[in-house]
């Protein structure tokens, strides 16, 4: 048996660099993350091993970068006066959010801050990491037509929700 597209999927999760160990994310133990499958709501990789898998069943996976955030992208990077973040107490490493010349939402990280600008880094901060994940699908239901249609699950937050910018796999949208 495997989940089929349009059903609801909770899962815990921890979710870990699959190279250096470090923790990234961890819900065990909390709120179950439930997203609609298929609905390119989490990373494809994740998605992937958890259409094969049933409620009740855990499982440990790398997901290769590839099939997680893609691969580090150098030429994804600004540099930007620094009079354009008067008032912010910069620090390397920081994200920073705002919003792109066509209105969508922004993620940025400071990448180097220099006397008169900042480089920023638009790739996402898990872009080239393998992750390691340990999933356990903790419940599943068919999703209502609402869900279908719009992608948003009833009674529930954005996908990011609890998380912010998602360790877990998540893309807000």
């Amino acid at each position: 048996m495997s989940i089929a597209k349009n059903t609801v999927v909770g899962i815990e999760y921890a979710v870990k660099d699959a190279h250096s160990g470090e923790l990234i994310d961890d819900n065990r133990g909390g709120k179950a993350l439930e997203f609609l499958m298929g609905g390119g709501h989490i990373v494809p990789g994740l998605e992937d091993a958890i259409a094969l898998m049933n409620e009740g069943e855990s499982r440990q996976l790398v997901v290769p970068s590839d099939q997680a955030y893609g691969a580090y992208d150098e030429s994804a990077t600004e540099q930007i006066e620094k009079e354009q973040f008067a008032g912010v107490d910069l620090r390397e490493g920081m994200t920073l959010y705002g919003q792109s010349e066509n209105g969508d939402n922004v993620q940025v990280t400071v990448k180097s801050i220099e006397e008169d600008t900042v480089t920023i880094d638009y790739n996402h901060p898990l872009a080239g990491k393998d992750l390691s994940f340990d999933v356990k699908v903790v419940k599943t239901r068919q999703a209502t037509e609402g869900e279908i249609a719009t992608g948003i699950l009833e009674g529930s937050e954005d996908c990011c929700g609890d998380f912010g910018e998602g360790g877990c796999g998540c893309h807000c949208h």
